[in-house]
């Protein structure tokens, strides 16, 4: 149930961003984060409500933007994503059941099984469509964290403003 969520999960390529991978020339990779999503995840923080990330690639700008909005739960190079929610489970002592997960693509579909509130994208693969509980309206990288989080607050009775 959505009133009793303690804890969002997000997976990046596909949710925190578009899924488009940019290079540099000298192959740096770079991304781009909506800035209502990062508005979003600290609106959950600040109702008391965690965030953690967990991403099969990862690169100095998830980790730079992970610290910027204080999220101090991130995972990168994770290809088994149930081995880091396994952990972050055992950390932060949150039940599966009082997590939520958001993913769009097959290595977040055991999470998205596992968790009490799984949500995805509309850009999401059709497997994980079937799965989730609830989809953003927004698509990846253009404020559907925002959406979720303002959905999370709502039911969980935390939600102030808009």
């Amino acid at each position: 149930m959505t009133h009793d969520i303690r804890l969002l999960v997000l997976d990046v390529d596909g949710i925190m961003t578009d899924g488009k991978l940019w290079y540099l020339p000298n192959g740096e990779e770079i991304k781009c984060f909506h800035v209502h999503d990062g508005l979003g995840i600290k609106m959950l923080m600040a109702a008391g409500i965690d965030v953690a990330v967990i991403s099969a690639r990862g690169c100095n700008a998830v980790k730079t933007r992970c610290e910027q909005l204080g999220i101090t739960h991130y995972w990168f190079q994770q290809h088994t994503k149930m081995i880091a929610l396994s952990e972050l489970k055992q950390i932060t002592g949150v039940a599966y059941e009082q997590m939520a997960y958001m993913g769009d693509d097959l290595a977040d579909l055991e999470p998205l099984e596992t968790v009490g509130f799984p949500i995805t994208v509309p850009n999401a693969v059709a497997t994980i469509k079937t799965v989730a509980k609830h989809q953003t309206t927004l698509a990846g990288g253009h404020g559907a964290v925002r959406e979720a989080a303002e959905f999370i607050l709502k039911q969980t009775g935390k939600h102030e403003t808009s």
